[in-house]
């Protein structure tokens, strides 16, 4: 009875002991589980490939990309109209495909480092050649007109039209000051248009001194 008795409870403490190492072999099992990262499906996540952020950034840098058609004349190997596409793009990168600068190229008037603007058109001028002008600027004020040859260097000469030049125009004038302009105004209104340079001296104030100051910069 006693033998059988002791065999009861070693059974039972083995019982005990295995049920105890069942149930903390289960816990670290699902602890461990836990740990690892998965993504709703329970797969595990995958960071992004470096080609994948490599690729995106191109598409960036094409989006930041413009186009540009420009026109280079004067000073260089290949004048003509040229297209550009790219980021940060200056003049002389226009300049770089039209040829390149001549030898006798004039940068001193050009601004070779401003951006480039669409639709523009870039004159490098030569050694001794006045830089070209913006649009529309070589076309006479109101009260000028345009006679080439006259100063005898082939460079178009600005004549004041005395009977169509506003008081500031009249002003550019040598020896004609605010008072003068207004009376060469007032005489017109009031004894009509100029028929000849000559007629400046109608003026009061003006005398063959004076007028031989402007004759040679005015016309009618």
């Amino acid at each position: 009875m006693v033998a059988l008795l002791a065999l009861a409870c070693a059974a039972g403490g083995a019982g005990a002991l295995w049920q105890g190492r069942d149930l903390h072999e289960l816990v670290i099992e699902r602890s461990a589980a836990a740990d690892e990262p998965a993504d709703a499906e329970g797969e595990d996540v995958e960071p992004p490939s470096e080609d994948a952020t490599q690729s995106e950034g191109e598409v960036v840098e094409r989006e930041a990309e413009a186009h540009f058609v420009v026109h280079v004349d004067g000073a260089v190997g290949e004048p003509g109209v040229v297209e550009l596409t790219g980021t940060d793009l200056r003049v002389y990168d226009a300049v770089g495909l039209a040829g390149g600068l001549l030898d006798d190229a004039d940068t001193s008037q050009v601004n070779l480092a401003e951006p480039l603007s669409d639709g523009a058109k870039i004159h490098i001028p030569r050694e001794g050649e006045q830089a070209e002008q913006p649009e529309g600027s070589q076309q006479p004020l109101a009260g000028q007109a345009q006679t080439s040859g006259a100063t005898g260097s082939g460079q178009a000469t600005l004549l004041v039209n005395i009977n169509t030049a506003t008081s500031e125009e009249l002003q550019t004038l040598s020896g004609v000051g605010e008072a003068t302009a207004q009376a060469i105004i007032e005489e017109r209104q009031r004894g009509g248009p100029f028929a000849a340079p000559e007629d400046l001296m109608r003026v009061p104030g003006i005398g063959e001194k004076k007028f031989a100051k402007v004759k040679d910069s005015i016309c009618v």
